[in-house]
């Protein structure tokens, strides 16, 4: 179960939403967050290695030294 506060404007968008299509403003919600948990997903993942290279605890790998390895050479 989760309960979220939302910005009115937000709330009222979400909920016209809702009226016009017959769905529910939960569906709407969880299709939101289902959309874009793998984008958030990824950005956090982004941002912690970014960080590991910046404090010189881990190296970037070249593009063209992977592509290498897995054969994607032109």
């Amino acid at each position: 179960m989760l309960a979220i506060r939302l910005p009115e404007k937000i709330e009222k968008r979400l909920a016209r939403l809702a009226k016009r299509t017959g769905r529910t403003k939960t569906y709407y919600a969880r299709e939101a967050i289902l959309q874009h948990l793998n984008d958030l997903e990824d950005i956090y993942l982004a941002e912690k290695r970014l960080e590991a290279i910046r404090s010189g605890r881990s190296r970037a790998i070249p593009l063209e030294k992977v592509m290498r390895r897995y054969g994607l050479r032109d």
